[in-house]
């Protein structure tokens, strides 16, 4: 059976951030599947909830296992939900995780100051879109550029996504996940802030951070991540292989 793909987004973007992945696997002949989370891209008009988010991770994964092993990969606050959907109390049909940009706790000061900057900056002009249009242009290869803004921005949900994440016990969650779990990090991104923390309640997370890179590693370095992905696709088929391998025959 093979190893099956499940991508979820960050926050404001859709889908569509993962479509150099998404090319890659199918080049590849790997299946992948990247969801939208309510109130994003082709949900925009939805609220957003937590029920509801982690709910569609849970669809995604469920119907992509009963293919193959999975192997779940999420971004930014995408990253923040898998974490703690795999690292809930029921333990989900995950094979393995890639959690990249989310190395953060989610609350306190924190949380209130990166909340405070975000209404500071949809209170601007055009709600400040020329801002992160100014910023895209002077970091993300062309090829890659459109793919966060391609499924709209989900500007209207930001805030209540972000109170809503507030209520994430993902001390608690990271340090229950058993199966192979990586941390990708871009070497400038704010969000590396308790990366040593979430080290320790995961030690056996590999943690790589990609050189030159800010929080949208997925799309600055597309080659790179691809290959973070081609990592846990092998070590997902290497231990499915030699879980194989020790089943005793019947009798």
């Amino acid at each position: 059976m093979s190893v099956q793909i499940v991508l979820v987004h960050g926050i404001r973007t859709s889908a569509t951030m993962w479509r150099s992945q998404l090319a890659y696997l199918e080049e590849a002949g790997i299946p992948a599947v990247a969801v939208d989370l309510p109130g994003h891209g082709t949900r925009m008009a939805e609220d957003f909830t937590l029920h509801e988010a982690l709910h569609t991770i849970d669809a995604a994964v469920r119907e992509a296992a009963s293919r193959g092993p999975v192997l779940l990969v999420g971004h930014s606050m995408g990253g923040l939900l898998c974490l703690a959907y795999v690292g809930g109390a029921e333990k989900p049909p995950v094979a393995a995780l890639v959690a990249a940009s989310c190395t953060a706790l989610p609350r306190g000061a924190g949380l209130r100051a990166y909340r405070m900057i975000a209404r500071a900056v949809d209170r601007l002009p055009d709600r400040g879109m020329w801002i992160t249009k100014r910023i895209l242009d002077a970091t993300i290869p062309v090829d890659t550029r459109a793919d966060f803004a391609a499924g709209g921005y989900a500007l209207d949900t930001q805030d209540i996504a972000l109170s809503n994440l507030a209520a994430l016990d993902l001390a608690t969650a990271v340090e229950r996940i058993r199966v192979p779990l990586w941390f990708v990090n871009g070497q400038y991104d704010q969000l590396r802030i308790n990366e040593a923390l979430f080290q320790r309640l995961a030690p056996h997370a590999e943690l790589i951070v990609v050189p030159r890179t800010t929080h949208l590693v997925t799309a600055m370095r597309p080659a790179v991540f691809n290959a973070v992905l081609r990592l846990a696709i092998a070590t997902v088929d290497a231990e499915q292989a030699d879980s194989t391998a020790h089943v005793s025959p019947e009798r």
